[in-house]
């Protein structure tokens, strides 16, 4: 019974007793051996709220609007590979518990369920296509046409991946898909498998290698705009030099990641990248951020700092892997009432509430 669990830790404890150490490998691992992993959920810790008082916050909003479309609370989905490892219905029960809810739902190229499924399945959702640019341009041509006759509504393309990292747990387990699940976009086409070339380590990266385009620059940004009208958000940002470049480029928005640091590690945690991105620009194109979001805590402090919107990709896994749709929906209900609670105990009756000053690195304290 999930009444029993009542924070996303939790919940994280009781996938890792159910799932298949393949799955569960491939779902919790990061890059190398796995700091930025561990800093993308402790640096939060190191930034402090500063909350006001006595202010009216007996009627709250915590709605919010993305790309000029309203959703219930500035946290959504973020794009994960292969769902049904963690439960049958995969990405359509995790469209389905966002479209409840109320927020967006981000499908990844490299999914168990395709994109017609998941239209099909939640006709309702706010739905984002997560896209990588593969070395056959009719292939990547193909997926935008898809998703935009599905109904998507933005392409998020990820920027931070020529090749996939390596991770460590996916080697040893030498990755496969189980023979019983497809990548579900490619079904009927060379691309759908990634076990053929798995003698050596993970399929995954013998996939990737093998289709993914490791020669992309920004110009192929600008080719992605000559054939869709769909605003670009680039996801994979962590300086404020790519930053600019993208908003250069046409994109319509920043996607702050380092991709669950699951690329290369060493990298800065997602919300120590934030304030430099935001700084440069901020004021010109809307900001957002995934990596190491467990807490409603973690959604105000991000939000203080600049980002629009928060995404959240293992917790709704986590969620998958208890109950599917309802252990979803637990998941974004959970952290919604936390971020509910700190957004009135710290003063704030809505979103425009939250200022800049209310958050400071804790060396702030230090210098007093």
């Amino acid at each position: 019974m999930s009444d029993n669990l009542v924070c996303i830790k939790d919940f994280e404890v009781h996938a890792h007793e159910v799932l298949s150490r393949n799955a569960l490998d491939y779902y919790r691992s990061g890059a190398g051996q796995e700091e930025t992993l561990i800093q993308n959920n402790r640096a939060f810790s190191r930034y402090k709220i500063r909350p006001r008082c006595l202010r009216n916050v007996a009627n709250r909003d915590l709605s919010t609007t993305i790309l000029g479309e309203k959703v219930s609370m500035p946290i959504g989905i973020a794009p994960t590979a292969m769902q049904r490892m963690a439960h049958p219905d995969g990405e359509c029960a995790n469209a389905r518990a966002a479209q409840a809810l109320g927020t967006v739902f981000t499908l990844s190229t490299i999914a168990t369920s395709s994109i017609e499924e998941v239209t099909k399945s939640a006709p309702n959702v706010l739905k984002w296509f997560q896209l990588y640019i593969y070395k056959d341009r009719k292939v990547t041509t193909s997926l935008v046409r898809r998703a935009e006759q599905a109904g998507f509504r933005a392409l998020v393309l990820t920027v931070d991946a020529p090749m996939f990292g390596l991770r460590l747990a996916d080697i040893k387990n030498k990755f496969t898909l189980p023979p019983h699940l497809k990548l579900a976009n490619f079904d009927g086409t060379k691309s759908t498998d990634i076990n053929k070339n798995n003698e050596e380590g993970s399929g995954l990266n013998a996939y990737v290698n093998s289709l993914f385009d490791a020669s992309v620059t920004w110009e192929d940004i600008e080719w992605l705009k000559s054939i869709s009208t769909l605003p670009i958000v680039l996801k994979g940002i962590l300086t404020a030099q790519d930053a600019i470049m993208g908003v250069e480029a046409g994109a319509a928005g920043i996607w702050v990641s380092n991709h669950g640091a699951r690329q290369i590690d060493g990298t800065p945690a997602s919300i120590e990248a934030l304030p430099e991105i935001v700084k440069a620009v901020g004021n010109k194109v809307e900001i957002y951020l995934d990596g190491g979001i467990r807490d409603g805590t973690d959604v105000f402090k991000a939000l203080a700092m600049g980002a629009r919107m928060v995404f959240m990709g293992r917790p709704a896994l986590w969620g998958l892997a208890h109950s599917g749709e309802e252990g979803v929906k637990k998941i974004l209900t959970i952290i919604k009432t936390e971020f509910d609670y700190a957004l009135a105990i710290s003063g704030c009756a809505n979103i425009s509430d939250i200022k800049p000053s209310m958050v400071v690195h804790e060396s702030y304290y230090s210098r007093l």
